[in-house]
């Protein structure tokens, strides 16, 4: 049987692609095939250099204009399409290639809070602003729209009155890295791998 491929997107630092490499290092039915990024001096660019993977640097008008670089990515014949603090839009195109195979991670509980432009800090301030009694994770399937898609995990952290936006962050960052690679490998092994 072939390993289950995963293509991991981000634009970050990288921490969570470096959980999901690290949980699936040993794992011989699944592999780590291609990490993509919008940014040249991404942090998880040197992951992928420091892990062997191999990277994807993309263009914003190849992406959205162009042919969003599905033959490139289906090269890969992903088994899932992970994003991972991924900051844009996914093109038409590229969500309706992959079907049911894109996820995202959102920090907050969705529905609130997501859309344009509610990423990383923004959604923290905005549950701390809004005096919310607690926040979360939501890993959802990507479709055309933000934040949109249907709900494959929610789970919740309590917000303490004193909580700052980075208090918080740290508390959803630790539900990140602790269900998400546990949630991919749920799915892989519920789909064929390819």
């Amino acid at each position: 049987m072939n390993p289950g491929s995963i293509i991991i997107f981000a634009s970050g630092t990288g921490s969570n692609a470096q959980k999901i490499i690290d949980f699936f290092r040993n794992d011989p039915a699944v592999r780590i095939s291609l990490i993509v990024s919008n940014k040249a001096g991404a942090g998880v660019l040197g992951i992928a250099e420091r892990e062997g993977i191999p990277t994807l640097l993309i263009e914003k008008e190849r992406f959205f204009q162009g042919d969003a670089y599905v033959d490139v990515l289906s090269a890969y014949q992903p088994s899932l399409i992970v994003l991972a603090g991924f900051l844009w839009k996914l093109p038409p195109a590229l969500v309706k290639a992959f079907p049911q195979k894109i996820i995202n991670i959102h920090p907050a509980l969705l529905p609130n809070y997501g859309g344009k432009g509610m990423y990383g800090h923004f959604v923290h301030e905005a549950v701390i602003n809004a005096k919310e009694p607690e926040s979360g994770i939501t890993i959802h399937y990507v479709d055309e729209l933000y934040d949109h898609g249907e709900y494959i995990f929610q789970t919740r952290v309590p917000v303490a009155p004193d909580d700052t936006a980075e208090t918080l962050a740290r508390k959803v960052l630790k539900l990140e890295h602790e269900h998400f690679p546990r949630v991919i490998q749920s799915l892989l092994l519920t789909q064929p791998v390819q």
